[in-house]
């Protein structure tokens, strides 16, 4: 069998988030307009792998995806085992600017998924003259838990597991059977508590809800991805959060879930291409 070395390269930079150094691990691939890609609560960076090694795409995008504090191959920050890791708007926007600054990106686009994509509406009204366009994916503008969160971090159960098991009911049943389980490693693998701590942010923030009139779709569009399968962030949650941005684009992905480019990146695809069209230096 011959060995086949995938276009990703992968780095680690250190950046400033609430006075405290992080070294956050990142990957890219591809040339051209820079593409940042945002994973989802509990997840890392894998789950852009397939998208970042297609070549249609990569030959006029430089994608890059970072595993966010506490994720993946971000170790926490000095002084961790002290306290308790509950995400915040102000910290995620902090830390998205931040690499953006590190890595010298001239407005990328920002291609975010559930509280990524949560983020990248925050980022449109609040910073948008950083970046050229906003690609927000299984995003709304709340979404209260339907479920106790607490479960994701309790001595007596598996929070990776839980979170696998809330995670299992989002993938749509077209998924490939390979990429839903590769998608529900990502989550089993999550450190303790970082899964809860990232629902924090997601089901208790509601400062989106008042600043998505200031978001300016004329400086810079947004176009809003949502999976016909996904229960958490439900096309009619999409639909009234892109009905409160003027001029904001929807498009519903038949046949997927809250994780398009991760359980099913075959599928996802056409419409990802589609989106990139839609941003500026496509």
């Amino acid at each position: 069998m011959s060995a086949k070395i995938e276009s990703i390269c992968g780095r680690y930079v250190t950046i400033e988030v609430g006075g405290r150094k992080n070294r956050l691990y990142f990957e890219e691939a591809g040339n051209g307009r820079p593409v940042l890609c945002l994973h989802t609560a509990g997840a890392d960076s894998r789950q852009w792998r397939r998208l970042m090694n297609d070549p249609e795409i990569n030959a006029s995008n430089r994608l890059i995806a970072f595993d966010m504090p506490w994720h993946g191959k971000s170790l926490p920050p000095e002084g961790f085992e002290t306290e308790e890791y509950l995400l915040t708007t102000e910290a995620y926007i902090e830390t998205v600017l931040g690499i953006v600054d590190a890595l010298e990106l001239d407005r990328p686009v920002l291609a975010g998924c559930s509280m990524g994509g949560r983020i990248a509406l925050q980022l449109a009204a609040l910073h948008a003259d950083r970046f050229s366009g906003f690609i927000a994916i299984e995003a709304s503008d709340f979404q209260p838990a339907w479920y106790d969160i607490d479960w994701f971090h309790r001595p007596d159960a598996h929070g990776g597991e839980m979170g696998a098991a809330l995670v299992s009911a989002n993938i749509s049943p077209h998924a490939p059977i390979a990429e839903r389980w590769n998608t529900l490693w990502m989550f089993m693998m999550s450190g303790p508590g970082v899964f809860r701590g990232d629902l924090s942010f997601y089901t208790r923030d509601e400062s989106l809800i008042a600043r998505l009139p200031q978001i300016d779709t004329k400086a810079t569009p947004v176009h809003i991805l949502v999976g016909a399968y996904d229960l958490t962030c439900t096309p009619e949650d999409a639909r009234r959060t892109a009905d409160a941005i003027e001029g904001a684009t929807l498009t519903v992905m038949d046949e997927l879930g809250h994780f398009p480019m991760s359980e099913h990146p075959d599928g996802f695809r056409p419409f990802f291409l589609d989106a990139l069209r839609r941003m500026p230096g496509s």
